[in-house]
């Protein structure tokens, strides 16, 4: 997944991104390594965590035998949590993993509905969180940190892709379809939203399209007649959004009642439509719906933790689960292979400011750059 976005762990390409300074607490020594791992497995976003079982079985096979660093064989023990889709969830059993289990390292994935309460938890106990799968925007920007100022983050890291490489998929795909270039686009208040309406919209423009917003909605609207009216007078011939699953099944069958569709030539759609699930959701409407990918069984790609391929790794889950392979299964086996790599670095896995400096300096290969 490092290798795909072409984001480094370094932060190069995106500075300010994964600095981190040096916490000062530490946990109490101890023969068993304890990894945190949030995702949503119910709620709005449940589409997710769906192949969390899956992915966990994996992990704790993997690190059976424990893990060996600096000389010392370390029992590693997952203890996995539901966010439900929600900040306050997430915050909460974030809060429970730090204080009552005394986790070592946190992971955390998919969405900024859980990952950024887990990461904002962590950080106030400066306790190292790696995290994935929130646009980086919605989640250093949707966090509080500021553009061309020194990173406010000591103790918590995320990979993923961002504005950007939306940005890059869309105009490289949307050129192959003749369209007037309106873009219809639903962009919710939310921290996912209001990232990528500060920066895509004006790449869109600036490429030459003429974005139709009707403005921030909230999560969780049930009518949207009003918006849907506009583009259909405006005769807006792509459609653009990135919102809670649930609201686009709303929208989507709302705006095929009133005839929207039938405008549409692109349904480019982000955050839902990524699962069998979540267009299953939208059936009949389904068929013709863009959206990313950020991760294939066809990827030339393998777990280093566990040293499953991407071919295994999706024809395992489908065999397992008698379920169609679901993209997130790369991503949160990536989150272990990152762990993994970070604690192995760190030469005391115990101990948190450790982890912290290794998470630094680590690169995609699991080494320490410095």
């Amino acid at each position: 997944m490092l290798k795909t976005t072409g984001l480094v762990l370094g932060g190069l390409t995106v500075p300010g991104v994964l600095e981190s300074c040096l916490a000062s607490t530490t946990s109490t020594p101890s023969g068993t390594i304890k990894i945190g791992f949030v995702s949503p497995i119910t709620g709005p976003a449940s589409g997710f965590g769906e192949p969390d079982a899956y992915v966990l079985g994996l992990a704790r096979s993997a690190f059976k035998k424990g893990l060996s660093i600096g000389g010392t064989n370390y029992l590693v023990e997952i203890v996995n949590r539901d966010g439900q889709s929600t900040p306050s969830v997430g915050a909460q059993v974030a809060n429970e993993l730090i204080q009552t289990q005394k986790v070592d390292l946190m992971l955390a994935t998919s969405t900024p509905e859980t990952v950024n309460p887990v990461s904002d938890a962590c950080e106030a106990a400066g306790v190292p969180c790696i995290s994935t799968v929130v646009p980086w925007e919605a989640w250093y920007l949707g966090r509080g940190a500021k553009p061309g100022q020194p990173s406010p983050y000591k103790s918590t890291f995320h990979y993923c892709f961002g504005v950007e490489q939306f940005f890059l998929a869309y105009t490289h795909l949307w050129p192959q379809v003749t369209t007037n270039k309106k873009v219809a686009v639903m962009w919710p208040n939310d921290a996912d939203g209001n990232a990528i309406r500060a920066a895509l919209g004006p790449l869109l423009k600036n490429a030459g399209y003429q974005i139709v917003d009707p403005g921030p909605y909230e999560d969780g609207t049930n009518d949207y007649t009003v918006q849907i009216q506009r583009f259909i007078r405006e005769d807006c011939q792509i459609f653009n959004t990135f919102p809670i699953p649930p609201d686009f099944t709303t929208f989507w069958n709302q705006a095929a009642q009133q005839g929207y569709t039938k405008h549409v030539k692109i349904g480019q759609i982000a955050k839902t439509g990524l699962f069998p699930s979540q267009v299953t959701a939208v059936a009949p409407h389904g068929n013709g719906l863009a959206s990313g990918v950020y991760w294939a069984p066809t990827w030339p790609y393998k777990s280093s933790l566990t040293g499953v391929t991407s071919k295994q790794l999706g024809d395992g889950y489908e065999s397992t689960s008698g379920k169609q392979w679901n993209q997130q299964l790369g991503a949160s086996l990536s989150l272990f292979d990152v762990a993994a790599a970070a604690l192995t670095a760190s030469g005391a896995p115990k101990d948190r400011s450790k982890i912290i400096e290794a998470m630094k300096t680590l690169n995609p290969s699991g080494r320490s750059t410095s």
